[in-house]
C-alpha cells in the first residue's frame, strides 16, 4: 500500500482529475442539460458523437509524441507542454458552452463541444504517455488506480457537482415559462463557468510536476530517425528537410502500429477486439443515464446528493480495490470479475424503471454502477499499459484507448432512438448483453500466449 503514497502515484490523482472533467460535460451532464431545455432523446443521442473525437486521438497522437510546441517545450518539456496546451484549450471551449443556450444556439454549443473533446483527447494522449514514463510496469496499476480515483471523482464533479451548482443558480423557476427558461439557462451558463475554473488544477499540478526523464527507448528510436534521414538523404538524394520529414512519418507514425504487430503478429487482432468492447455495456449506457433520470423525475438536487456522496464513496473504493486486486491477483482476473459486474449493474437500471421515484434504489443503483466501474477502470488501465511499448507511449496508448471507445461511442449515438422505440427495460437488458461477448474474450486472450513489457523496438 505504500506505493499510494509515493510522489509519482499522488500526482496523479490531480492530473487524473483534470482528465476526468470535461468529458461528462460534453456527454452526461450536456445531456441532463439539454433534455431539461426540451430537446428530444434522439438528438441527445446523436449529438453523444461529439465523444467520437476519444475514438480518433490516434491519428493525431503520433505530433503529440514527437512534435515540440515553440516555447512552451524548451520551457516545460515535451509532455508538459502538450498538456498545459490542451488545458487552455478545454478552459476555453467550457467558457464557451457556457455562453451558449440550447434552444437558440444549439450549433455553437455543439462546435464548442467537440472544441473540449478535441482538446480533452490531447490532454488524455499527453498524460497517459506521461503515466507511463513515469513508472516502472509493476507500479502501474496503482498509478492507474490513483489517476482513476481523481478521474471518477472529477467525473463526480462534472455530473453531480455541475447539477447542483446549476440548482443553487436557478432558485425558484416555478415563475412563468420564458422567464423561467432565461433562469435555467443562466445557472447552467454559472455551472460551466465553475467548470473551467475547476481546470485549474490541472493546470497547477502541470506546473509543480517534473518532466519525465527521456527513457533509453526513445532515445533509440531518435538515432534510428537521423540515421534514417541521413540514409535518404545520401541514397535517394533527395532534400535533407524532405528526408527529415520522411523518416518521422517511418517512426513516429508507421513506427507504432508495426511494433504492436510485430510483437503481437495474429494475436493483435484478438487484443484489439477485446480494447474494442471491453467498456461497450457502460459506455452505451452512460449516454442516456442522465436523460434516464429527467424522465424518471429526479430533480438536480437529488442526483447531485447522490451521485456526490455514494458516487465518491464507491467510485475511490472501486479504483483502489481494483489497483491492490490486480497487484495481488494478476490483472487478467480482474480485467474478468471488472466485465462481470460492469454487464451486471446494468440490470440494475432495469430493475430501477419499475421502482418509479425511488430515492433508495436509486442510491443501490449509482453505488453498484460507481464500484464496478472503477474496479474495471482501474485493471483495464494497467492492461492497456502492460501492452504498450514505452518507445512509443503516447501513441500506442492512443491507438488503445481510442480503439476502447469507437464502437461503443458509435454504438452509444443510437441510444436515443432505441430507447424512443423500445423503452427503457429493454435498452437497459441489452446493454447488459452487450458484455457477454467481452467475457468470451477475455477467456480466449488469457489462453494464448501474449508478450507483455515496456521495451525499445530493438529488443
Amino acid at each position: 500500500m505504500r506505493v499510494y503514497a509515493e510522489p509519482a502515484t499522488l500526482r496523479m490523482f490531480f492530473l487524473g482529475f483534470s482528465a476526468g472533467l470535461p468529458l461528462l460535460l460534453v456527454l452526461g451532464t450536456l445531456s441532463f442539460r439539454l433534455r431539461e431545455a426540451g430537446i428530444d432523446r434522439t438528438t441527445i443521442g446523436y449529438l453523444s458523437w461529439v465523444g467520437l473525437a476519444y475514438g480518433f486521438k490516434w491519428a493525431w497522437a503520433p505530433l503529440v509524441d514527437r512534435l515540440p510546441l515553440p516555447w512552451l517545450t524548451r520551457t516545460l518539456g515535451r509532455r508538459r507542454s502538450w498538456l498545459l496546451a490542451s488545458q487552455l484549450a478545454i478552459i476555453s471551449g467550457l467558457i464557451g458552452m457556457a455562453l451558449m443556450n440550447p434552444l437558440d444556439g444549439l450549433h455553437a454549443l455543439v462546435w464548442f463541444a467537440l472544441i473540449v473533446a478535441f482538446a480533452s483527447a490531447t490532454q488524455d494522449i499527453a498524460l497517459d504517455a506521461y503515466r507511463i514514463e513515469s513508472a516502472a510496469v509493476e507500479k502501474q496499476a496503482a498509478l492507474a488506480a490513483m489517476y482513476q480515483t481523481g478521474y471518477r471523482l472529477a467525473t463526480v464533479w462534472a455530473g453531480a457537482g455541475v447539477l447542483w451548482i446549476a440548482a443553487r443558480a436557478a432558485g425558484d423557476v416555478s415563475a412563468e415559462v420564458s422567464h423561467a427558461s432565461v433562469q435555467i439557462s443562466s445557472a447552467w451558463m454559472t455551472a460551466y463557468l465553475a467548470m473551467a475554473a475547476s481546470m485549474l488544477v490541472g493546470v497547477i499540478a502541470v506546473f509543480l510536476a517534473p518532466e519525465p526523464v527521456p527513457s533509453e527507448a526513445r532515445d533509440v528510436v531518435a538515432a534510428e530517425e537521423l540515421e534514417l534521414a541521413q540514409r535518404l538523404a545520401t541514397e535517394r538524394r533527395i532534400s535533407i528537410p524532405t528526408a527529415r520529414l520522411l523518416a518521422w512519418l517511418q517512426t513516429a507514425v508507421v513506427g507504432p502500429f508495426a511494433d504492436f504487430i510485430r510483437r503481437f503478429r495474429w494475436h493483435a487482432l484478438l487484443l484489439l477486439a477485446l480494447i474494442a468492447t471491453y467498456r461497450i455495456s457502460d459506455v452505451v449506457l452512460g449516454v442516456m443515464a442522465f436523460p434516464f433520470y429527467v424522465d424518471m423525475g429526479y430533480s438536480k438536487d437529488e442526483v447531485a446528493a447522490i451521485s456526490k456522496i455514494c458516487g465518491v464513496l464507491m467510485t475511490l473504493a472501486g479504483a483502489f480495490i481494483g489497483g491492490v486486486l490486480a497487484l495481488r491477483f494478476g490483472v487478467m482476473r480482474i480485467l474478468f470479475a471488472g466485465a462481470v459486474l460492469s454487464a451486471a449493474s446494468n440490470l440494475l437500471f432495469a430493475w430501477l424503471t419499475t421502482r418509479g421515484h425511488d430515492l433508495t434504489g436509486l442510491i443501490l443503483v449509482i453505488s453498484a454502477d460507481n464500484l464496478s466501474g472503477g474496479i474495471a477502470s482501474a485493471a483495464f488501465i494497467a492492461y492497456l499499459s502492460s501492452l504498450t511499448n514505452i518507445a512509443y507511449s503516447a501513441t500506442q496508448y492512443a491507438l488503445f484507448s481510442s480503439v476502447m471507445l469507437l464502437l461503443p461511442k458509435f454504438v452509444a449515438g443510437f441510444s436515443g432512438a432505441f430507447v424512443d422505440a423500445h423503452g427503457y427495460v429493454t435498452f437497459f437488458h441489452t446493454t447488459a448483453w452487450l458484455g457477454v461477448p467481452v467475457l468470451l474474450l477475455i477467456w480466449l486472450v488469457n489462453r494464448a500466449p501474449t508478450v507483455k513489457y515496456q521495451g525499445s523496438p530493438s529488443q
